[in-house]
């Protein structure tokens, strides 16, 4: 045969097979990563909402008492709340993931990884505290 003709071999067939949409729901643990992916976006929000909310405080207080009124509509609040469970989620899934991500040495040992985590939960407690101190003024 010569090298110019074209081959009578089949090639495989390299076309990828297509996935339905949701896959991802046929299995537990396929889906909270997914539910990860998706918590990014209302991580994503609350970061807009704080920026408008210091946009509003610096712009004075009628911006300010404008955006209380906006704020307390019940679509936003209904918005917060399910960012709210939607952030926790995205932090407990963070910090059950680190004690993989992160190797602590001590005196030639490892540390242990619920050791890692639980040393991130004690300081996600404090923060929280801190600032319900702050808040509240107890």
């Amino acid at each position: 045969m010569s090298a110019l003709s074209p081959s009578t071999e089949r090639l495989p067939n390299t076309r990828p097979q297509p996935v339905p949409t949701f896959w991802w729901l046929g299995n537990a643990s396929y889906f909270a990563f997914m539910l990860r992916e998706l918590s990014c976006v209302f991580v994503a929000w609350f970061v807009v909402y704080l920026l408008i909310l210091v946009s509003a405080v610096s712009e004075g207080e009628a911006a300010y008492q404008a955006f209380v009124g906006w704020s307390g509509g019940l679509g936003i609040l209904a918005l917060n709340f399910v960012s709210l469970l939607f952030v926790v989620y995205h932090a407990v899934t963070f910090f059950s993931a680190a004690p993989q991500a992160i190797v602590v040495r001590i005196g030639g040992s490892r540390v242990p990884g619920s050791a890692i985590a639980a040393s991130h939960y004690a300081g996600w407690v404090v923060v929280s505290a801190v600032v319900l101190w702050i808040l509240v003024g107890v």
